[in-house]
């Protein structure tokens, strides 16, 4: 039997009937009011036959009238792919000819262009996708349209929205009029309306107040069934009466922070863009970072909870903000790390009313564990700025010891030992490393205020390219060296992908090149390499012959990472000459201020990278050996490969240690949800507790005509074709090309030395990325809103980072 009721349809039954149909036949056991129908299987599409006679049966027993035929392809109307709009449907079809030539439109969709470009959006396999094809009787709409239970603009849960146009709803769904726009507040009061597309009228629109209250009702109803927010399509006839048409889940709402139960709003801001990452953290990653960021801002005298949204890191900043100390201190703190993104965020939030001051000290710890932490700051900082040699000395002594240290001992044997000793494992070196880090950054920043109307910001970036004693651009040049020694190699290194390369590598068949040492050295890092779940390159060494492969595509000397280095540096020191003479010349204290925290610039804030290339030291061997207790719990049964312990807690992996405990159902949901949240294009850089991405309610910045406008992070002006690059791991980026990229970490870095610019969607001025741009001399725009989106690969576009902008040709 191919042919069966809607009304047979179930949720169970996805791979026989297809999203759609299973999700009306869900609609219809509710006791909803769905348009009589019927479905032809996947089961017949699969064999290829058209079961003509099933289906002259069903069309009669639905009075032979018109209809509508419409796509439920397996793949279709899921929680994590709606496929809205990608396979046909065809309305008002009459007779049996009509209908089965419908249903083979229906067929062929499933292979259209757009159908198959978003399969591969979404990384669904084709060879798994079917179409069953729903037939219901038409409905005549006086009026129809769309009704969202959250808003899918902001992404606020207590708001829903309603497009409607008179007649066919298949207007609004298709955009193919003006419809009427309206949001239905989280309370009973009159809903506010705007008209899209046309002047707003002070009429009601196409809906009465009564007929919003029944789809206010109705979404309410069908959200508390489903138990989630949903995307609904709806039809008033011309009595009047509701029908549900289908109704799916929302798949664009970013997750909702959890619930905590305090009263009140509270703000997020995301914390991962910070170091570079725009993926969902694994949850072993996860488990150990928000331990590590809550303690590291501890030590800073500040309280902060970091909480996991949609596998993303989220700092609760709610005390911050309405503490009466912090609140006035917080946007100006943002700068360094968090970028004017963020900045512009909070500063929003701070002129709302639910977020005003209240008594205490909100989150800024206890006040004399903030006076002991100022002592040290104080005394830190200073000791750094007097004798910035001996501080670096200091500071690379700690990295050594704390990579010493994090190796682990020869004798564990079980996988009991190996988790006691990463519950031992700690960092004492702190104050070594961090005060002079917070030093070089502090005589970045300040000289701004001190050479305002002296010096552009523009020369002060110019002042901090080529800063010496950074440990990413150590690194960098050191893969450039290999790359100028690769001699007879040279071709094998050009002509072979990757993957390939470092499968012969690490099988021990690669010529020596140079890589092992390289590996040694740097091999603890990676892309996205703070969390415990990424290999690092010494595991994958793919990206970094990727990096090389483009590094041997240099042809002009000139252009080589170390000339371009050193010519930043050459620039940067007669900038700085010239700016300390006109500063003392004009305003003699300030210009000998400035002139001093600028060296001390040059000398200390390239140590920024060494804080962090010292804790991935044991990083590298905590996951050494949670790879290895994955193993055991492997080889057990417990687990269906090794790296599933990545998606465990600690506690999670203790528990199948010592209790024999089996998370293969709970690793396998939780890779389901991370390779979900890994197709996410858009990462919010705050929300509120009700969901509302903070972004999306700021006024619109106006930008120049055919420009993108970001901030300006490394000067220069340059034009070039873009390339935008997704992951860095086989990014072929040609001299020349601007790199377009939502975010970079360290491990992007090898690729911007045959970069000529940088344009990203977020970051902060004092950020890995520009930092390393500066230092490289190329122009950097951070802060793009949407651009991976907004520029395609060979666009040629002129990037300009004294004015910000990004101007497409």
């Amino acid at each position: 039997m191919h042919v069966i009721p809607l009304s047979g349809a179930a949720a169970q039954s996805v791979e026989l009937v297809g999203g759609k149909a299973a999700g009306l036949g869900e609609l219809i056991r509710h006791g909803e009011r769905v348009p009589d129908g019927f479905c032809v299987t996947a089961e017949a599409h699969r064999l290829g036959v058209v079961p003509q006679a099933e289906i002259v049966t069903a069309y009669q027993e639905l009075g032979a009238g018109p209809v509508a035929v419409r796509s439920s392809a397996t793949t279709e109307d899921l929680p994590e792919a709606s496929f809205a709009g990608q396979q046909d449907t065809f309305l008002n079809v009459t007779g049996v000819d009509e209908l089965i030539a419908a249903i083979r439109k229906c067929w062929e969709s499933l292979h259209s262009v757009r159908a198959t470009a978003y399969r591969d959006a979404h990384r669904i396999d084709h060879r798994a996708a079917r179409m069953a094809v729903v037939v219901q009787r038409m409905v005549a709409p006086s009026v129809a349209g769309v009704l969202f239970t959250a808003n899918p603009l902001t992404g606020r849960r207590d708001e829903m929205t309603v497009d409607a146009t008179p007649g066919l709803g298949t207007t609004v769904v298709d955009g193919a009029a003006t419809v009427d726009h309206y949001v239905l507040d989280g309370t009973p009061r009159q809903p506010h309306r705007a008209a899209t597309g046309r002047e707003v009228r002070a009429d009601p629109g196409c809906l009465t107040s009564a007929q919003l209250a029944e789809l206010r009702t109705t979404g309410e109803r069908l959200q508390d069934h489903f138990g989630r927010p949903q995307d609904v399509e709806w039809a008033f006839d011309g009595d009047g009466v509701l029908w549900l048409l289908q109704s799916r889940p929302i798949t664009s709402l970013y997750p909702l922070p959890p619930a905590t139960g305090k009263p009140g709003p509270r703000i997020y801001l995301e914390f991962g863009h910070v170091q570079g990452m725009r993926q969902p953290v694994t949850p072993m990653g996860m488990s150990t970072l928000r331990s590590q960021i809550a303690a590291m801002l501890a030590a800073l005298g500040v309280r902060v909870e970091i909480v996991d949204i949609g596998g993303r890191l989220y700092g609760d900043l709610t005390d911050l903000a309405r503490s009466r100390s912090s609140r006035k201190r917080l946007v100006k703190l943002m700068a360094v790390d968090f970028g004017p993104r963020a900045q512009r965020v909070m500063e929003h939030v701070l002129a709302d009313p639910r977020f005003a001051p209240t008594s205490g000290n909100g989150g800024s710890g206890r006040p004399e564990a903030s006076l002991r932490t100022a002592g040290r700051a104080v005394v830190g900082i200073l000791r750094a700025l007097a004798r910035p040699d001996a501080a670096r000395i200091r500071l690379r002594q700690a990295v050594e010891e704390i990579r010493v240290r994090s190796a682990a001992p020869a004798d564990l044997r079980t996988a009991a030992d190996r988790l006691r000793f990463l519950q031992r494992q700690s960092e004492d070196r702190a104050d070594a490393i961090m005060w002079p880090i917070v030093a070089g950054m502090l005589a970045s920043v300040l000289p701004a205020s001190l050479l305002k109307g002296i010096a552009s910001q523009d020369e002060i970036h110019t002042v901090l390219g080529g800063m010496p004693h950074n440990v990413t651009i150590e690194m960098n040049l050191a893969l450039w060296r290999i790359a100028q020694g690769a001699g007879e190699h040279r071709r094998l290194l050009l002509d072979t992908p990757p993957d390939e390369l470092a499968a012969r590598y690490l099988g021990g068949t690669l010529p020596d090149v140079g890589m092992a040492g390289f590996l040694d050295a740097y091999g603890h890092r990676g892309v996205a390499e703070v969390d415990l779940g990424v290999p690092r390159w010494a595991e994958d060494p793919a990206p970094v012959f990727a990096a090389l492969a483009n590094y041997l595509r240099i042809t002009d000397p000139e252009q080589g990472p170390d000339q371009r280095f050193q010519q930043a540096a050459t620039t940067a020191e007669a900038t700085l000459a010239e700016l300390v003479r006109r500063a003392r010349r004009r305003r003699p204290v300030r210009g000998t201020a400035a002139g001093f925290l600028l060296r001390r610039a040059r000398s200390l804030a390239g140590l920024r990278e060494a804080g962090k290339f010292a804790g991935l030291y044991p990083l590298r061997e905590t996951r050494r050996q949670l790879l290895l207790v994955g193993a055991d719990l492997h080889d057990a049964g417990l687990l269906e490969q090794p790296d599933d312990v990545m998606f465990l807690t600690l506690d999670e992996a203790r528990d199948a240690v010592h209790e024999r405990v089996d998370h293969r159902a709970t690793v396998a949901s939780r890779r389901a949800t991370h390779r979900r949240e890994s197709r996410r294009r858009s990462v919010p850089v705050a929300l509120l507790s009700d969901g509302t991405d903070v972004e999306t309610v700021l006024p619109a910045e106006r930008a120049p005509d055919g420009a993108l406008t970001g901030v300006g992070a490394s000067a220069g002006r340059v034009t070039g074709p873009a390339r935008v690059v997704h992951d860095p791991a086989a990014a072929h980026v040609e001299p020349g090309e601007i790199l377009v990229a939502a975010t970079t970490d360290p491990g992007w870095t090898p690729l911007f030395l045959t970069a000529a610019a940088l344009v990203t969607e977020t970051g902060a001025i004092m950020a890995h990325g520009p930092t390393v741009a500066r230092e490289y001399g190329i122009p950097a725009v951070i802060c793009v809103p949407d651009a991976t989106r907004t520029i395609v690969t060979g666009q040629l576009v002129t990037v300009d980072g004294a004015a910000g902008t990004v101007t497409a040709h």
